[in-house]
């Protein structure tokens, strides 16, 4: 009796601490999600795609201190030009942003555009709401009911920069949740950089909607902070010959659980979802990705890395839904983890479930130790432990790393994984 009471119990503690902020055409929208998580009930670990990790403090009314982290490296992304937008604990920087005024691109934040026929009120929550089901997504319905903020960028050209999202962590206690919207129209492109830790405590939205011929790229970098907890969302909808591509790297934080939903729509369209993370002692990182092909000759392809020790835990959910009449659908789905130490541990939960006879569909996870052979070979030609060790890490982090289509962005990415390990290892 007490568990049944569990979920409701929970939920009305934290709803009772949220006010529907916004006005205007995204109201029916908040008042929606918020109903909706009535419904389903905020997460607790006795839910399916819950049993790895443990929701409580992203779901706790209050959050965890998170103590601010001293980062002496510079900014990511800072060499490449760019259009800087800036969040602190969820608050926009105006000061530290640059204008939200770029050739092919139209950018205004969600807290400032409130005209009734904005064209976001027909993608707000929309693609969100589409991704709950099959499985319950409440942390992503509760974000869309609460947003404080966010930005709202249409794409109908092509902009000569990308747009870079920063969020900056301040105060121990921020509780920041953020909500953006991204519409490509027919042949747009648009990259997106995101990097910072954001706040103690972040819950982000980020709904993708990719006209026809249009290609949206996305490289995250989440923040270094030890202490930080995350729950992130990626919605995508993809229209025919479309192409989404995204790669997130993680390092530190103890508690991060990145979703994505994607639904093909369109034939001919590609979607490639990769991530990288590397994790010591108390951190807990969870990956799980739903992508449905609704379309013919789609192809899909998930590609997560994950490098533990003492005692990090490593979580992948991943699945491929290829629906009826999906014919010619190329589905790839790998999960790895390279154990650095025998405390920790690595949980991959991998699907596929296939109503189409003419596919080609694919699902691997494998755990292991460092390759004894390799390593061997290194320091027989004089590499010392620790850099053979990193070498051989960031290679099996290359898979990953290579999805992302922009080599000045992999060299980045590349760069500070492989001076992160150094420090490790200093």
């Amino acid at each position: 009796m007490a568990q049944a009471a569990e979920k409701p119990n929970l939920t009305e503690t934290r709803l009772a601490t949220v006010t529907l902020p916004g006005k205007g055409w995204s109201v029916a929208a908040r008042e929606d999600a918020l109903s909706r998580v009535r419904d389903m009930g905020l997460p607790v670990r006795r839910d399916e795609y819950w049993k790895y990790t443990r929701p409580d403090t992203l779901t706790q009314p209050e959050p965890e201190t998170a103590a601010v982290f001293e980062n002496d490296e510079a900014p990511l992304f800072d060499t490449l030009d760019r259009l800087k937008i800036v969040f602190v604990d969820g608050v926009f920087d105006a000061d530290a942003s640059d204008d939200l005024q770029l050739e092919g691109i139209e950018i205004e934040r969600l807290a400032e555009a409130d005209t009734d026929l904005h064209w976001a009120r027909d993608l707000y929550g929309v693609l969100e709401k589409n991704g709950q089901s099959p499985v319950a997504r409440p942390l992503a319905a509760l974000n869309t009911a609460s947003a404080t903020d966010g930005v709202l960028i249409h794409v109908p050209g092509k902009p000569s920069k990308p747009v870079s999202l920063i969020y900056r962590h301040e105060s121990e206690r921020s509780d920041a949740v953020l909500h953006h919207v991204v519409k490509l129209d027919p042949g747009a492109e648009l990259t997106i950089l995101e990097n910072g830790p954001a706040a103690a405590r972040f819950n982000k939205v980020m709904e993708v909607d990719v006209a026809d011929g249009a290609s949206f790229h996305h490289v995250r970098a989440q923040g270094r902070d030890h202490e930080r907890r995350a729950a992130t969302h990626i919605f995508a909808r993809l229209g025919t010959e479309s192409a989404f591509k995204s790669f997130t790297l993680t390092v530190n934080g103890v508690l991060t659980r990145n979703e994505c939903v994607i639904e093909l729509t369109g034939d001919d369209a590609t979607a490639h979802v990769a991530g990288a993370c590397v994790g010591d002692g108390a951190f807990h990182h969870d990956d799980t990705v739903f992508i449905t092909h609704d379309a013919v000759n789609c192809e899909s392809r998930q590609v997560f890395k994950k490098v533990l020790r003492n005692g990090a835990t490593g979580v992948f959910q991943g699945k491929i839904l290829v629906k009826e009449g999906a014919q010619k659908t190329d589905g790839y789905q790998i999960s790895q983890s390279l154990l650095l130490d025998e405390d920790s541990q690595f949980l991959a939960k991998p699907e596929l479930e296939i109503y189409a006879d003419d596919v080609a569909c694919s699902h691997g996870s494998t755990s292991g130790a460092i390759d004894e052979d390799a390593l061997f070979y290194l320091r027989s030609r004089g590499v010392p432990l620790g850099e053979a060790t990193d070498m051989l890490t960031l290679s099996f982090l290359a898979e990953a790393v290579e999805e992302i289509a922009a080599e000045n962005l992999r060299e980045e990415i590349n760069t500070r994984m492989a001076a992160w390990l150094a420090r490790r290892r200093g």
